[in-house]
C-alpha cells in the first residue's frame, strides 16, 4: 500500500498549495515537502482555505481527484462532528440524537483509516461491470456476470473463487455494505420495505431480501475475512479491516454526515447513479 502523500497527483498538491499558501514563491518545493512529509500535508488538508475552496469549486472534480475531495470531506466531518458531540440516526421515520460522536472521531482520528475511507469513497465514482472466467477444478471453468454494485453476485463469485483471489472480493463487499449505508441508506429501505404500509418485499428471483441490519452483519462479516486473509498483512490493511468490522457503525457515521451536510442532491451523479441505479 503506498504512503499517503504517493496518492495524490501534481494537480491535487498544486490545488493545495493554491488554496491554502497562495503567497509562497517556490511552489515545487512546496509540492515536494507536502509529497513527502504526512504531518505537513494534513495541516493542508485541515486548513480552513482548503475546505472553503473545495467547498466553493462548482466543478471541483475538474481540479482535484476524488481522492483529495473525500479526504478533505471526512476530516471537515471530523472536526465537526468533535464540535457537535452527537451523531444523528433514523428511527421509525425520526431523527434521534445519538451521543456517540467521540466513537466516530477516535475512528477518524486514525490515519490509515481515514485514508482507507477517502480511497474507499473515490473507488465508488467508478462502477464498473465484469465477465470473468475462473477455475472451479482442474479442467472446469465457469463465467460469472456481475457488477460491483451487485452484492450477491459479488458474494457469489467470492464464494466460487480460490483463496489467494478473494481478498479483493472480501474487501468489496464489505466497502459496498458500508457505502451503501453510509450514502444511500433509502436504497436500503425501499428494497427491503413498500414505504408506506411496511411489509417486507417478496423476494424475487432468487436474490435475498436484506434490510439494514442484513447489510451491517455482511459488512462486519467480510471486513471480518478480509482482515484474516493472509494478503491483508501483506498490504498493511489488518488493522484497518479489523477496526472498520469491529466499528461497522462508527464508519457508517462519517459517511451519512457527508452525505446530507455536503453532498445534498447531487450524490447519485457524483457517485454515477443518476444514470443507472443499485441493482
Amino acid at each position: 500500500m503506498p504512503p499517503p502523500g504517493a496518492r495524490l497527483s501534481q494537480a491535487d498538491l498544486s490545488f493545495l498549495v493554491a488554496a491554502a499558501a497562495p503567497e509562497v514563491r517556490d511552489k515545487a518545493r512546496l509540492r515536494r515537502l507536502l509529497a513527502e512529509d504526512d504531518d505537513f500535508r494534513e495541516a493542508f488538508l485541515d486548513d480552513e482555505k482548503t475546505w472553503h475552496r473545495v467547498a466553493a469549486e462548482q466543478e471541483v472534480f475538474l481540479r482535484i481527484s476524488p481522492r483529495l475531495y473525500f479526504e478533505v470531506l471526512l476530516r471537515r466531518a471530523r472536526r465537526e462532528l468533535d464540535s457537535l458531540g452527537h451523531t444523528i440516526e433514523r428511527t421509525g421515520g425520526q431523527k434521534v440524537a445519538v451521543f456517540d460522536a467521540g466513537e466516530v472521531v477516535d475512528l477518524l482520528s486514525r490515519r490509515a483509516v481515514l485514508a482507507y475511507l477517502a480511497e474507499m469513497l473515490s473507488s465508488f465514482t467508478r462502477i464498473e461491470s465484469y465477465t470473468l472466467a475462473f477455475r472451479v477444478r482442474p479442467g472446469v471453468w465457469r463465467k460469472i456476470r456481475f457488477n460491483d454494485l451487485d452484492l450477491d453476485s459479488l458474494i457469489r463469485f467470492a464464494e466460487a473463487v480460490e483463496e489467494d483471489q478473494r481478498l479483493g472480493l472480501f474487501k468489496r463487499i464489505a466497502d459496498l455494505c458500508l457505502f451503501v449505508l453510509g450514502l444511500f441508506p433509502e436504497y436500503v429501505r425501499a428494497k427491503h420495505r413498500y414505504p408506506v404500509s411496511g411489509q417486507l418485499r417478496p423476494q424475487l428471483l432468487g436474490r435475498a431480501r436484506r434490510g439494514p441490519e442484513e447489510y451491517e452483519a455482511e459488512g462486519r462479516r467480510f471486513y471480518g475475512l478480509a482482515a484474516e486473509h493472509p494478503a491483508a498483512a501483506k498490504f498493511g490493511l489488518s488493522e484497518v479491516f479489523s477496526l472498520l468490522g469491529g466499528r461497522f457503525r462508527a464508519a457508517q457515521k462519517p459517511l451519512s454526515f457527508i452525505a446530507e451536510r455536503y453532498l445534498h442532491a447531487q450524490r447519485r451523479d457524483l457517485f454515477g447513479l443518476g444514470r443507472a441505479g443499485l441493482p
